[in-house]
């Protein structure tokens, strides 16, 4: 007796880390491709019509729409955190005072704060050999993977380092205005900050 039928079978297209919604955390995930097909004794025989894609997390086998996969990992953000902060500090104090040792404590303070628990001032000085571009590269990362009034925190750790050695000069005035717009800042918020900074270091 001939048992046929039609079923659905799935084939893994890619494989990779992804950000895991119900695990909370970074996990290996598979892309899958769906696809119908005309069995014979429950065995695939005659392919049809394509049933559509889907990531899958191989730890809680949770099933997601592709597009799960533009969203940056936790690694990714955790890297974007740390290479935006050291750039931030490193353009402020290139800016002011670079050779402060004040504000390159609190410069390392800012660093490791962020996650970098191995940060020194040997890395610091490292830092501050990165170019303008790629320094404005990395804070524009940093603003993409933040919500504003975290970007707000942000920039007001970057001016902290800026007044360890005084008030905030003219130049490093501008440097926290363009900090702020590569965070994603609007010109209101960053002068806000810029502000409320400035008055809070004048009654410490």
């Amino acid at each position: 007796m001939l048992i046929f039928g039609l079923g659905v079978f799935y084939f893994t297209i890619a494989r990779g880390m992804f950000y895991c919604r119900n695990c909370r955390g970074d996990r290996p995930y598979r892309h899958r491709s769906g696809r119908r097909f005309f069995t014979l004794f429950f065995i695939p025989v005659i392919p049809l019509n394509k049933t559509g894609e889907h990531v899958q997390c191989t730890t809680c086998k949770t099933r997601y729409v592709v597009s799960v996969l533009q969203a940056p990992t936790a690694a990714e953000t955790q890297s974007s955190i740390l290479h935006g902060t050291r750039a931030m500090v490193g353009l402020m104090l290139r800016t002011g005072g670079m050779d402060d040792i004040a504000a390159r404590k609190v410069a390392v303070e800012v660093v490791i704060a962020a996650g970098a628990q191995d940060y020194d001032d040997d890395k610091l000085t490292a830092d501050l050999g990165l170019s303008m571009d790629a320094a404005r590269q990395d804070i524009t990362r940093l603003g993409g993977q933040l919500r504003a009034e975290t970007r707000e925190r942000y920039l007001t750790e970057a001016i902290r380092v800026a007044l360890a050695d005084g008030p905030l000069t003219e130049n490093e005035r501008g440097t926290a205005e363009m900090i702020a717009a590569d965070l994603g800042m609007t010109k209101a918020q960053a002068l806000g900050v810029i502000t409320m900074s400035g008055q809070d270091a004048s009654q410490n």
